[in-house]
């Protein structure tokens, strides 16, 4: 193709002027189509202190999510990486909407750790999970990216007994703990947990009711009661 020529003053004709600019323009508009698209989906939250299993995948693993030691050394997210690794790249983003409350009618047995989401079913599987050291007392730790707050969290420990390297976890094997009350939208949102009579390894299973919408995440966290 060739070039513009130039009109008789020794300059491009406007029209061949305004063709790149027109062009520029239209491309600058997809980038930023498709930058809408993309923050949506990055602008959620997970519980990171105890950090829950996708989220803990993501921190140990993420930036050497190729390193062969993993299969080794953290077989539990060395499958899920096999199966999903979508699961801990978008670690902030494992909610459904328009539950209405309705947790448990409308999250079968044995998929409470995927939050009910089939891409995310790699956290469902009973296996030998990283743990994080708890004692009886101890504070739950929401990172929020978009800072939506919440209605409340609801906050529960599987019961004594039950194995998570060898089960899947379902409603009957939780022991519900506490609701909070509401909270102001926020990146950072912390409180306190008392249990008791709890020993080894658990799940701490939370529930966040955000606050912006009709918006519910689950998530499993991996502990070591001591």
């Amino acid at each position: 193709m060739g070039s513009a020529k130039p009109d008789q003053s020794g300059r491009r004709s406007r029209s061949a002027v305004r063709q790149p600019v027109r062009a520029l323009v239209v491309v600058l508009a997809m980038l930023a189509g498709t930058l809408t698209f993309i923050g949506p989906a990055q602008a959620h939250g997970t519980i990171v202190g105890p950090a829950t299993r996708a989220y803990q995948c993501w921190q140990t693993w993420g930036s050497r999510h190729m390193d062969p030691a993993m299969q080794q050394q953290d077989p539990m997210c060395y499958r899920a990486f096999q199966a999903n690794p979508d699961t801990m790249w978008n670690w902030m983003s494992a909610l459904r909407d328009g539950l209405g409350g309705q947790f448990q009618a409308r999250t079968p047995d044995g998929q409470l750790c995927s939050n009910g989401l089939t891409r995310n079913d790699s956290l469902n599987q009973p296996g030998a999970w990283k743990t994080s050291n708890l004692g009886r007392n101890f504070s739950i730790q929401l990172y929020d990216q978009a800072s939506h707050g919440a209605d409340y969290f609801r906050v529960y420990v599987s019961k004594q007994g039950f194995n998570p390297a060898t089960q899947r976890l379902g409603w009957g094997n939780l022991d519900f703990i506490t609701q909070t009350g509401r909270y102001a939208p926020a990146q950072n949102i912390s409180f306190n947990v008392s249990t008791s009579g709890y020993t080894g390894h658990h799940i701490v299973f939370v529930i966040w009711q955000a606050s912006h919408a009709d918006q519910a995440y689950m998530w499993c966290s991996d502990v070591n009661f001591t």
